[in-house]
């Protein structure tokens, strides 16, 4: 009874883990990378949802701002029996989309303006990181594996 209640909880479940270069090019427009996947038990992932997010962080103390926008995403949709034997690895392409900000705009016209914008960055504390997310649904359980991991864009 307690076993089925840890499975159904995700508990000694599906465990999964992504893989990433190092650097990503921004020009590129898409990550590859590879999650792997394995558990203590005999599972079904019903679906993978993969998405790139982008932290923008503004400000100083009290007055700093966090937003996070979405800059990629994909879903696949496919039943992947998993075992204990095994780990299971699938490979991915997720593509991106990173939008300039105003500044970066103003900031690509000449040299003049890029210096001003990065003066104004550095005085702003601008800074945008990202991260890649990945979401497991699995069949029978609650709560579905996830994990997270930083990325530097080059």
């Amino acid at each position: 009874m307690i076993d089925k209640f840890k499975q159904w909880l995700g508990i000694e479940g599906v465990k999964v883990q992504i893989l990433l270069p190092e650097e990503i090019k921004k020009e590129s427009g898409f990550v590859d990378g590879r999650i792997v996947i394995h558990s203590k038990h005999n599972q079904t992932v019903t679906s993978i949802y993969l998405s790139m997010i982008e932290i923008y962080t503004r400000g100083r103390g009290k007055d700093q701002k966090i937003d996070e926008y979405k800059v990629g995403e994909i879903e696949m949709n496919q039943d992947i029996n998993i075992s204990p034997s095994d780990e299971t690895n699938i490979n991915f392409e997720l593509p991106f989309s990173l939008t300039p900000s105003d500044m970066d705009v103003f900031e690509n016209k000449n040299l003049i303006t890029k210096g001003l914008s990065k003066a104004a960055k550095a005085l702003q504390q601008v800074e945008s990181s990202y991260r890649i997310d990945v979401l497991l649904k699995v069949k029978g359980t609650a709560l579905d594996p996830f994990d997270s991991l930083p990325i530097k864009l080059t």
